[in-house]
């Protein structure tokens, strides 16, 4: 009984030291500055329509040189951006003529491309930082078929459901819209976008209201959320492709509904672990 006894205590021991051995040697996750912005330049392509913030006013210029400052001091190796990860040539091709000092004064660059946050930020950072390439992630190639989920939220006589859909995006939209009227600082503004509340709202849309649309054997509402997913699990595979184990911390620049289910992805991630704006900024 005593060996038997022994002989378990030893296995035991050999196994807590194993155990200790491999946690010890595992490899530390790759840091990911997740930076949730809304678009400089507000096209308008949203869902959501919001009013305009000018990025270009002495006082936004002097935050976007701060927060810059901030990521140099950061350190990411690498910056990802919302840019369509197969022009990343054209992407290049930009990022070479902000390196050379003409980009803003360059003509033939519309207001998108002087305005974005992209060139505004991303740019700004990693030239700071001396980075050769800025890298595109962005995957479009996937369908948001909202005109069609509303129509079929109306054909199946859902209008409380149709009205909760319309009433969380006008509280994205009027929630931005106050930040602008209380002329808050781009900086707090950045952190409204990136407050876990706004994050469980975005969440919320997608898996807890728009998937009720539609009858039993009508789909559409999980067909979009699942869209949706899609686009950012590709996002997140294109970043994870162009990462590699030299890379201690990494940035991406993406908008803040993007961030907020990323984030929710690499939170049960081994590999990766998410870093908060304020962790950097502040």
């Amino acid at each position: 009984m005593k060996n038997t006894f022994f002989a378990l205590s030893i296995c035991l021991l050999f196994f807590s030291f194993s155990s200790i051995a491999q946690n010890t040697t595992q490899e530390k996750p790759i840091e990911v500055l997740l930076f949730g912005t809304f678009h400089f330049n507000n096209p308008g392509a949203d869902v959501a329509k919001t009013k305009s913030f000018d990025i270009e006013s002495e006082k936004s210029q002097k935050e976007l040189e701060e927060i810059s400052e901030k990521i140099k001091a950061y350190n990411p190796s690498k910056i990802f951006v919302e840019w369509e990860y197969n022009e990343q040539e054209q992407l290049d091709s930009l990022y070479t003529l902000y390196l050379a000092g003409t980009y803003f004064d360059n003509p033939k660059l519309s207001k998108f491309y002087k305005q974005n946050e992209i060139f505004q930020l991303a740019f700004r950072a990693a030239k700071k930082l001396g980075h050769k390439k800025v890298y595109a992630m962005d995957y479009t190639n996937t369908d948001f078929p909202f005109d069609s989920l509303m129509q079929v939220a109306k054909e199946n006589n859902q209008t409380e459901l149709q009205e909760e859909i319309m009433q969380v995006i006008q509280e994205f939209s009027t929630g931005f819209d106050a930040q602008i009227d209380a002329q808050k600082s781009l900086k707090e503004i950045l952190y409204y976008n990136n407050s876990p509340a706004l994050r469980q709202k975005d969440l919320s849309l997608y898996t807890q209201i728009i998937t009720k649309v539609g009858n039993k054997d009508n789909f559409v509402g999980a067909y979009l959320a699942s869209e949706w997913y899609r686009r950012n699990l590709y996002m997140l595979s294109i970043m994870q492709k162009q990462i590699t184990k030299e890379d201690e911390k990494v940035m991406i620049l993406l908008g803040s509904s993007h961030v907020a289910l990323i984030n929710e992805i690499i939170s049960a991630h081994s590999n990766l672990k998410g870093i908060e704006l304020q962790e950097v900024l502040d």
